[in-house]
């Protein structure tokens, strides 16, 4: 009887987890980044990879390779069919550039939404007359130096 309970406490307390928003956005955000992983992938391979092999001089990079069994292989294709041990830094190097790019994206979209956290933070403070501290708009006592502060009027500057 107890273990049913405890059971039936798991599951509320998991639905409850569940369906919170942090848990729902981080969700979609997996689903959004998986996608968008694919987009990467196919632009690396598909554009980039190419030109850079145009500038080696070599059409495709993920057919670089050193093999590690005697015998030549004109392709990797041909080395793995005949069971060749085969080092393909042409490959690692596609999935460095592929991490490179994912990396500068997460950089950039983290960096644009840290600014725009900072300038709303920014509307939603004032500096406190007394003690210089950042305390919150419509504040009325510094929280810093226990201060009263008179309100400001809505303000142009703050809208």
């Amino acid at each position: 009887m107890m273990v049913k309970e405890d059971a039936m406490s798991m599951v509320k307390e998991f639905k409850e987890f569940a369906l919170k928003g942090n848990v729902i956005d981080l969700a979609i955000a997996v689903v959004i980044g998986a996608a968008f992983g694919k987009i990467v992938t196919s632009f690396v391979e598909d554009i980039l990879t190419p030109l850079l092999g145009a500038v080696i001089g070599k059409h495709d990079l993920s057919d670089y390779f050193v093999t590690l069994s005697p015998g030549h292989y004109e392709s990797l294709a041909q080395a793995k069919a005949a069971g060749a041990a085969t080092l393909n830094y042409g490959m690692f190097l596609n999935t460095v550039i592929n991490f490179v790019i994912v990396a500068l994206a997460i950089f950039l979209f983290v960096h644009q939404m840290i600014k725009r956290m900072q300038k709303r933070a920014e509307k939603a403070t004032r500096d406190c007359p007394q003690c210089l501290s950042p305390i919150p708009v419509k504040a009325v006592r510094c929280k810093f130096c226990t201060q009263p502060v008179a309100t400001l009027s809505a303000s142009p500057a703050l809208s």
